[in-house]
């Protein structure tokens, strides 16, 4: 199968995953038996990929002139929080992103501080879960020197992107926006957290200050308004215990394309 027909199979089974009320989702949830049926067979399709794609193979890149003139901007448009209006009113001159977790040396660093972290500046499509993509270019620090520079305990198997979002309506710690990426995919060239688009200033309604851009996995996996980054030996004690915000909903864990 071509990889724009793996990428239009799962767009398409997103689409159809969207669909669904949260009252059937969690009904579905609420059967064991379903729920280990979707875990083998999620466990069985991220196997199946990593078996017959490298695990450095790149998401494939576009020109200048591949830009998208209006890349949609989904999810959060912008943080409700008095803290994030505060940090955003003064351009974020005293926002730090968190490396903490299952680390030897626990960091902390100011914006400016990130962009002197080894770069990369790659354009690339983004494709979501609801049916549309977009092409943009994306310049930020790439994560895995950032996690060399943090350390990892021998234990430490993913990370986990706390964000200053809320997307749910309690507006609370149970609706705060977060995912989870393994090693694998935290180690990969592409993966890196993006502080400009298209050659400016990441805008606020794209996650400024910084975002996650995972390539080679589905939008909400992209994680925008990222304040800690925390390794973990799992996520079951994080949130609904999934690996992340829709995934505690009912999408899939590995969002691979």
């Amino acid at each position: 199968m071509s990889g724009a027909s793996r990428r239009g199979l799962i767009r398409a089974a997103g689409a159809s995953l969207a669909g669904l009320t949260l009252a059937a989702c969690d009904r579905l949830n609420a059967s064991p038996g379903f729920s280990r049926v979707l875990a083998g067979a999620e466990d069985l399709t991220r196997r199946a990929q990593r078996m017959v794609t490298d695990r450095k193979a790149l998401a494939r890149e576009f020109s200048p002139a591949d830009i998208s003139p209006d890349f949609k901007a989904n999810g959060t448009l912008r943080p409700s929080s008095a803290a994030y209006a505060a940090q955003a009113a003064a351009g974020f001159a005293d926002w730090r992103i968190v490396v903490d977790g299952l680390v030897e040396r626990p960091l902390s660093l100011s914006l400016a501080e990130l962009r002197a972290m080894p770069a990369r500046t790659q354009i690339t499509r983004h494709d979501c879960v609801e049916g549309w993509s977009s092409i943009g270019k994306w310049t930020g620090a790439r994560l895995g020197p950032l996690v060399d520079r943090a350390g990892l305990k021998p234990e430490a198997r993913y990370l986990v992107f706390h964000c200053a979002d809320h997307l749910g309506p309690n507006q609370d710690a149970t609706d705060r926006y977060y995912e989870s990426i393994d090693l694998i995919d935290a180690y990969h060239p592409q993966t890196i957290l993006a502080y400009e688009m298209n050659d400016a200033v990441l805008p606020v309604p794209h996650g400024a200050p910084v975002r996650l851009r995972v390539e080679r996995q589905l939008g909400y996996k992209h994680a925008k308004y990222v304040q800690r980054i925390e390794a973990v030996a799992d996520f079951a004690h994080i949130g609904g215990g999934k690996g992340g915000f829709w995934e505690d909903r009912g999408y899939e864990w590995y969002a691979g394309i």
